[in-house]
Parts: C-alpha cells; structure tokens; sequence
C-alpha cells in the first residue's frame, strides 16, 4: 500500500499535465483520419510516451549529480510561465 501511495502523485502529476496537451491532439488526429487504425495508433502513441518517459527518467537520474541544489521546482516554473508567455505573444502577434 506505501509503494501505490508513493506512486499516486506521480501518476495524478503526468496524467493531468498530459490531458489536451499536444501529444494528445497529435493522437487524436492520427485517431480520427479517415483510414485509421486505433490499435495501431494506441501501441505507436503508447511506445512514445514510454520512450520520452523513460528517456526523462534517464536525464534526471543522470542531472541529480550536478544540480542538486538548485531549485529545480522553481527552474521549471519559470520556464513553463516563459514558453506560455512566448505561446500567448506569438497568438497575439498573428504568428
């Protein structure tokens, strides 16, 4: 019960920052093509995911050695407020 409570946050973190995202209007669209094939398109999307995921895990395990006292929630919070304020300038700008 401890290693599912330990694991739950993580879970709810990625599941919820994954919804509509463009990942998943990618797949979306794959999905709803005139000749498509969902099983095909769940294996493909689902071994991305896995391949980015595990590719992350890879980076951050490894990154732990050099940035242990940085505030790596405070970094990241930063840079997403900075890529949805280029996001919002860019719509604004006609881009």
């Amino acid at each position: 019960m401890q290693a599912l409570s330990a694991l739950l946050p993580i879970f709810l973190t990625v599941f919820l920052a994954e919804l509509g995202d463009k990942t998943q209007l990618a797949t979306m669209l794959y999905a709803s093509g005139g000749q498509s094939r969902p099983l095909a398109i769940f294996i493909a999307a689902s071994a991305a995911l896995v391949l980015s995921t595990a590719l992350a895990v890879f980076v951050g395990a490894m990154m732990t050695r050099y940035v242990e006292g940085l505030p790596l929630k405070l970094i990241a919070g930063v840079g997403f407020i900075v890529i949805g304020s280029w996001t919002v300038f860019q719509h604004y700008r006609g881009a």
